[in-house]
């Protein structure tokens, strides 16, 4: 972790040299969120309730991924650019240092300027928290915290197997970005909208709706009190992510420089 913390501070310092495109670029980031957070506000102007959920809800779940997203992406950028280090041969000096391979990949790059993102985030989420009708108590928001935290790793772990199919195709599939940005995208509503089949996807698949939908009705006094851990079941996705890298790395080839 002190390695980890290094990356960190070498990578906070480089973008602070350039203050003023660091904020404009913060801002710009900011905006992009806005104007999605803009076509959910005229979604709601026009139907009242989706599904059976009001707009100060619908915020609360919107918040809550935008932010899952906006960490995975801040923190494990090196694995959405990872194509670029395999086809420049730069993983070859990865495997020789004497650290794990995943750190190194995800000190080699993070975004501070999705902290406009996450801004956008917090301040949806501390909307929809004033005005729902939620009552709060410590497991609520305990739950919260947990659908970050399970979110972040969730995201993580398609980041990582995004890097590793790079392994086999040495160029990053587009397609991937379905489950990431697309996942941001449609997580601005619960799964539950999208229909059974799409929902049992994002159950028992990809837990999107692990760290969104249940966690959410739970917080809405919709669901049972054990939906408040399922968050914590979602991380378990990570692990058949760290057995494709594995296997990637066990198959890597060089591709020079």
């Amino acid at each position: 972790m002190r390695l980890y913390g290094k990356y960190f501070v070498i990578h906070l310092k480089s973008v602070m040299v350039y203050k003023t495109s660091f904020l404009l670029t913060c801002i710009g980031q900011f905006l992009v969120s806005f104007n999605v957070f803009l076509g959910v506000y005229f979604m709601f102007q026009r139907f009242h309730v989706v599904e059976g959920f009001t707009y100060n809800e619908a915020l609360l779940c919107f918040g809550i991924t935008l932010m899952e997203f906006s960490l995975a992406e801040t923190f494990a950028r090196g694995f959405d650019l990872f194509s670029y280090i395999v086809n420049k041969g730069e993983f070859d000096r990865i495997l020789v240092r004497p650290r794990n391979e995943i750190l190194q990949v995800l000190g080699s790059r993070m975004e501070f300027s999705r902290i406009g993102r996450i801004f956008q985030a917090i301040v949806m989420f501390a909307y929809g928290f004033a005005v729902s009708d939620v009552s709060w108590n410590l497991l609520k928001i305990l739950t919260v915290i947990l659908m970050i935290l399970g979110g972040s790793v969730v995201f993580g772990g398609l980041f990582l197997i995004y890097a590793s199919i790079c392994f086999f195709t040495t160029e990053g599939l587009e397609f991937m970005n379905i489950f990431t940005d697309g996942a941001r995208e449609y997580g601005k509503y619960p799964v539950c909208i999208y229909g059974k089949r799409v929902l049992q996807l994002c159950t028992f698949m990809v837990p999107y709706a692990l760290i969104q939908y249940y966690p959410l009705l739970y917080l809405l006094d919709r669901g049972k009190a054990y939906y408040s851990l399922l968050p914590v079941v979602a991380c378990l996705f990570l692990l058949p992510c760290l057995l494709l890298w594995k296997l990637g790395v066990r198959h890597y080839t060089s591709s020079g420089s």
